[in-house]
């Protein structure tokens, strides 16, 4: 228990931190200590953040949601068929085609941008909305834990008892399947959500258009300014704070799920 103590604190300072600077004025980060409070501004900082530019970090926050949110969700789904399939179907070069599935996991993302963007610019989706979701839906991962989840969770007498029924595949699939595997497509859909709201590389490779940043983008940008607009410290200092809170409510909300999908996937 001590050294979970000290791990705890440990990973809790950084955010101690950030939130200690995020109430401060420009002023007093260099002059005051980074673990205690000073001057309370943080309704302050905040205004400055979404008034700057035309409130051009509200748009980067509807960016992110709109990457995460729908990537998220359509890359669960994504996942989810292709493990069922995997996992329920017997087909020739199934294990071969899951083979290449595992390997994916193991090539890191930043290999992949080079190739994505040279194929996104001959189909003219470089610069758009398209360049970073489509990417954003694919989750190796997401069909490994989907493929161990479905062939644990989901008897094949109760896929027959339905196609018995009349049931087709798909009906099959979102009306009985969909439903036991909830539990790891949480787990899925928050590895997807938390990956793509962090997604920093595939953006500045893909994005010119300031209008089209996600916050992490954003941010960078803007830090890239401080030594010739130096309030602009301020500002990123609280949006990396702000950036972090729909995170933190995501996983307290959806907790009970993910803890759930981790362990069936560890386990079974």
């Amino acid at each position: 228990m001590a050294l979970m103590l000290v791990l705890a604190i440990y990973f809790m300072l950084p955010l101690y931190f950030l939130i200690v600077a995020a109430t401060k004025p420009q002023g007093d980060l260099a002059s005051t200590s980074g673990l205690t409070f000073s001057n309370f501004q943080l309704f302050d900082n905040l205004h400055t953040l979404f008034t700057f530019n035309d409130g051009i970090f509200a748009r980067w926050i509807l960016n992110t949601v709109v990457y995460a949110v729908l990537g998220a969700a359509v890359g669960t789904l994504i996942s989810a068929l292709c493990g069922y399939a995997l996992a329920k179907f017997r087909f020739r070069g199934r294990e071969f085609l899951f083979s290449v599935i595992l390997g994916g996991v193991l090539v890191p993302s930043t290999a992949l941008a080079l190739p994505l963007f040279l194929l996104f610019s001959e189909l003219g989706l470089v610069n758009t909305y398209f360049a970073v979701f489509l990417p954003s839906i694919v989750s190796p991962f997401g069909v490994y834990l989907a493929r161990i989840f479905a062939n644990a969770a989901v008897p094949q007498e109760l896929i027959e008892s339905a196609r018995l029924d009349g049931a087709g595949e798909f009906r099959t699939f979102f009306s009985v399947s969909f439903k036991l595997m909830s539990p790891a497509l949480v787990t899925i859909f928050l590895f997807q959500f938390v990956g793509i709201w962090n997604n920093f590389f595939l953006p500045m490779v893909m994005l010119q258009k300031e209008e089209l940043f996600p916050i992490t983008l954003g941010l960078f940008t803007w830090n890239g300014q401080t030594a010739r607009t130096p309030l602009l410290q301020e500002s990123v200092i609280m949006g990396s704070l702000v950036s972090i809170v729909p995170v933190i409510i995501l996983f307290i909300v959806l907790q009970r799920f993910w803890r759930t999908g981790l362990a069936a996937g560890s386990l079974k």
